[in-house]
Order: structure tokens, then sequence, then C-alpha cells
């Protein structure tokens, strides 16, 4: 069973929040403020936040500007990921992904299935790595946001998870990029 190896330093993660939205603000961001809350809590450091709206050449390019920053290890988004006509957070992830962590989307529909049953097939929450920096959409609501993080991001975030987490991972996910040179 996983758990926390408190003998082990806790390594704060660098964490960029986007919420994509047509209507929201900072001010009445409740699912990014929510995000902004649990990451600080639980010892990270936010590096950016930021409101997008439901435009695909726009996500992407936050995204890609988050990933060029060197000061941003996680990027984590916040809606767009239903099945609308405006919901294209999915695609503007699969434009930068290097790899996509499949299990992420995975694992995310079947803890909201224990909390919304069926209706959790219209979430369209996935993960993935690009030039080293992880990439994760949630839904916008901010218990969507509250199950993301914690009961998945928490864990695969925080260095002391075992038996692994993602952060181990983080020295070697350019290690195609040093080969090709």
């Amino acid at each position: 069973m996983a758990r926390i190896d408190e003998s082990l330093p806790f390594l704060p993660v660098n964490i960029a929040v986007l919420t994509i939205s047509d209507s929201r603000t900072l001010a009445d961001d409740k699912s990014g403020q929510r995000l902004v809350e649990m990451i600080a809590a639980d010892g990270h450091k936010l590096a950016a936040r930021q409101i997008v709206t439901d435009d695909g050449d726009k996500i992407v390019a936050a995204l890609k500007a988050h990933i060029a920053d060197p000061d941003v290890d996680v990027v984590i988004t916040t809606g767009g990921t239903g099945v609308t006509g405006r919901d294209v957070t999915p695609e503007a992830f699969k434009q930068v992904m290097e790899k996509e962590i499949e299990g992420f989307g995975e694992l995310f529909r079947w803890i909201s299935y224990q909390k919304v049953g069926t209706s959790t097939m219209q979430s369209r929450a996935i993960g993935g790595v690009a030039d080293g920096t992880y990439l994760f959409a949630l839904p916008g609501s901010p218990s969507a946001c509250k199950d993301g993080w914690e009961e998945i991001l928490k864990f695969q975030l925080d260095s002391r998870h075992k038996p692994c987490n993602l952060v181990e991972l983080m020295p070697r996910l350019k290690e195609h990029l040093k080969a090709a040179s």
C-alpha cells in the first residue's frame, strides 16, 4: 500500500495553475483558488496563476510558455475537459505533450465514479509530459479539483511517497533530449 516515508526530505514542486474559462476572473475563480490553497497547504510553490479562455490556440500558447519556464515543474489546468463545443483543453494538451500519462485520466475517472457515478464519463481529464514538465488537466468544478489533488496529485507530487512518485522521475524526464544531441 502507498505511504509517505517521513525519513525522506520533502521537495517542494513549482506549480502553475491555469483556469480555462470564458467567464471566470481571478476574483470568482473558485476552482483555481481551491487548487492554489491545496498546493500551498501541502508545501509546494505556486509558480504562476492564469486564466485562459476556451480557445485552443491560447491554451497551447499558455502551456508552451509554462513548459519553457525553468521555474515551472508542473502545470495543472482546471476547466475545458467536458464534451461541449468550447471544451478543447485535452486537444490543446495533445498538441504539446510528448507522452501521455494515461493512468492519470483513468484514475481520476475511477475516483470520480465513486462520487458521481456514470456522469464521470463526461470528464476528459488528461495528464502528460512535455519537455520535462508535467501537465494535468482537471475538470472545472471545485470538487473535481479537490478530488484530483487530494486523491492523486498530492501523493504523486510528494517526493516521500512510496513505492514511487513523479518527483523522483523529474531528473530523468529529458533523457531523450540528451541522447539526441
